[in-house]
């Protein structure tokens, strides 16, 4: 299986695992997701890990990501901001617009979904139509989830990963 579609499966099945913050009552289980990040804590975490959620799929699906590449100067993956500067930063890596129509395993970045900013929310698309994208996403009111989502102007972009992509192989 390539490692887009492995991305893809591996997303869906995190999202519908239902990861969450403290909600409902109930203790956040967000600690394998944050892990990665050693400075953030879980309480700090809150409403915040939908970038962090994206790189837990990643690593799980294969890819070989440093937590802070080179070419992110503001901060390290778990920022939504992050994906975006270091996938039009690093060459080998594919930036599309909006417009383009994304693959299973390709990461979407949206802007204005939750807050009135840009890029304030992330997810791996799962599958593609002409009018709406189904994505898995992490901190959906800090829940993770599978949802639908127009293919509209809160699509700021994708990340499409190269297959087998390791950051440190060249």
């Amino acid at each position: 299986m390539s490692t887009k579609l492995n991305l893809a499966g591996t997303a869906r099945a995190e999202a519908l695992r239902t990861w969450h913050g403290a909600v409902l009552g109930l203790e956040s289980n967000l600690q394998p997701i944050i892990e990665p990040f050693p400075r953030w804590k879980k309480k700090e975490a809150e409403g915040l890990w939908c970038a962090a959620f994206v790189y837990y799929c990643c690593i799980k699906a294969g890819y070989k990501l440093p937590v802070r590449p080179k070419e992110c100067v503001s901060c390290n993956l778990a920022g939504c901001g992050a994906w975006e500067e270091w996938a039009k930063a690093d060459p080998r890596i594919g930036w599309l617009q909006n417009t383009c129509l994304p693959q299973p395993g390709d990461i979407v970045i949206f802007d204005r979904v939750f807050e009135n900013k840009p890029h304030d929310h992330i997810g791996i698309v799962l599958e593609a139509g002409r009018d709406s994208i189904l994505t898995a996403e992490g901190n959906l009111n800090n829940v993770s989830g599978v949802v639908e989502r127009p293919r509209d102007g809160h699509i700021r972009g994708y990340i499409s990963l190269p297959e087998g992509f390791d950051y440190n192989g060249r």
